[in-house]
């Protein structure tokens, strides 16, 4: 069978585009589809390293699952990650090739456009399905010419789309004739039909919109998605901060400053949705509150988020709380933030030149050119040595006396990260620290839980896969679906 392939695009951000791809991914796998993910251009800060060695979209990454593989950069070959409001590094199949502000971008286009295609060609030759995610919306007037996220990519290869609302956020149909009506007729005819994402509620009282839209645009409704609560799926970007049911039983306060360029902030997911730990996000404006532990997650611009931490207070709070007994951990960027000073003499995240780290740990960081990128595995540096996986992305390296405790033993010989002296301050570069089940309990229960249900959060995720395919099976047309599709 030849490579067939369907695009998912959406109104907006956040319309349910991701979700729905890793639906289809894990429904044709299910149906003994040889099936691959695609996002040609992605603009994220979650991040996933590759078998290949390189890195792609946490999204993207989490659709590789849904089909039983391995992630691999042809799965998103371009991603941006800004590293401020207006510039972005550029990661080409998985490397920085550069970084440019959103004019330059523009014209570079043309150039992203060919590692797209050459990701494509590679991909269609060896499965019998493509799923591919658009981005943002295919409608932004602005950024239709030299497209390869959403129709401009479409329109290249040649692929159906179908479009995604949500209607969660009121303005569904707004939102799809909208869109239908500010695409190109060669765009228009390329849709094949609509998806209503997140509805709740009596699904008889949406049917007279339904056929209103079907008749107003002559595209069908494939499908009204149901909402699922507490699904545990990676974020492509936005930090989750709404509150978790069902918690009365907290054994452990725990906080996160959300600072400006946060990044793998999917590395707290874990300790979010764990039924014994009260975890908040803690957002601009808002005074740190008193917790068990702080964790300082990942950064892209960890010298630009050093000072927002201070000017948000969090300086003060954190030398209190650790002055008052309190554990801190932190991830990758957290852990640089840590140390006496940072050092970017090249303006890889910014301007050139040094800032004052928070002095926590005797140690500095320079930052470097050459990426650090592996997915690793070892055991953590505490009672019972438990075991360990996760992974590395990260341009600085970090030397000093107070590594002379190491967070981490990595299989591949080497030492990761810092334990403080006086055993209150945990630091790794290692990402995904707490989704193994042993190094969670172990986390937990150096942070004062000394006991705590064991959750597999791998399992979880796999769990919430299934969870997810069965609800959006269920609720798609079928036969509409095969009309487009070879399904049969």
């Amino acid at each position: 069978m030849s490579c067939f392939s369907l695009m998912v695009q959406g109104t907006t951000s956040d319309a349910g585009k991701s979700t729905l791809v890793a639906a289809l991914c894990r429904i044709f796998k299910r149906r003994g589809i040889n099936v691959a993910p695609f996002k040609p251009q992605n603009m994220a800060l979650n991040s996933a390293v590759t078998v290949d060695g390189g890195e792609i979209g946490r999204a993207q990454a989490l659709q590789a699952l849904a089909c039983g593989l391995p992630p691999h950069t042809d799965f998103n070959p371009v991603l941006l990650k800004p590293t401020t409001d207006k510039k972005a590094q550029v990661i080409i199949h998985g490397k920085v090739a550069i970084d440019l502000d959103a004019k330059a971008y523009h014209e570079y286009k043309p150039r992203a456009m060919g590692a797209v295609l050459a990701s494509w060609e590679r991909l269609t030759a060896a499965y019998d399905c493509v799923l591919v995610e658009g981005a943002g919306s295919p409608a932004e007037i602005n950024l239709r010419a030299r497209d390869i996220a959403n129709m401009g990519f479409a329109e290249a290869v040649d692929c159906p789309v179908i479009i995604v609302a949500d209607i969660d956020r009121g303005g569904v149909f707004a939102h799809l004739v909208g869109t239908l009506e500010l695409l190109s007729p060669s765009e228009q005819n390329r849709v094949k039909g609509f998806v209503i994402n997140r509805f709740r509620g009596d699904i008889g009282l949406l049917e007279s919109g339904l056929s209103w839209l079907e008749e107003r645009t002559g595209k069908p409704v494939l499908g009204v998605l149901p909402y699922l609560h507490g699904l545990m799926l990676d974020a492509e970007d936005a930090i989750a901060t709404a509150a978790v049911d069902g918690k009365k039983t907290a054994k452990l306060k725990v906080v996160a400053p959300a600072y400006p360029r946060v990044s793998n902030h999917n590395d707290l997911d874990p300790l979010r949705l764990h039924p014994e730990v009260d975890f908040r996000w803690i957002g601009p404006g808002e005074t740190p509150p008193a917790a068990d532990l702080i964790v300082l997650p990942g950064s892209k611009a960890v010298r630009a988020d050093i000072e927002w931490l201070r000017a948000q207070g969090w300086e003060t709070a954190l030398k209190k709380h650790l002055r008052y007994g309190g554990k801190v951990v932190g991830l990758c960027g957290g852990y640089q933030m840590l140390g006496g000073m940072l050092h970017d003499p090249l303006g890889l995240e910014g301007q050139p030149g040094s800032t004052p780290g928070l002095g926590v740990l005797d140690v500095d960081t320079t930052l470097e050119t050459e990426k650090q990128l592996r997915n690793v595995a070892g055991h953590l540096g505490l009672p019972g040595s438990p075991a360990m996986t996760g992974y590395e992305i990260h341009l600085g390296i970090t030397r000093g006396p107070g590594l002379a405790q190491a967070a981490v033993q990595l299989t591949d010989g080497r030492s990761d990260g810092a334990i403080s002296d006086d055993n209150q301050v945990f630091a790794t570069y290692c990402h995904g620290l707490f989704d193994h089940p042993d190094a969670l309990t172990a986390l937990l229960a150096w942070a004062g839980m000394t006991e705590s249900a064991q959750v597999d959060f791998a399992a979880r995720r796999e769990a919430d896969l299934d969870r997810l395919a069965d609800s959006v099976e269920a609720a798609l047309d079928w036969s509409k679906m095969a009309t487009f599709l070879p399904l049969a």
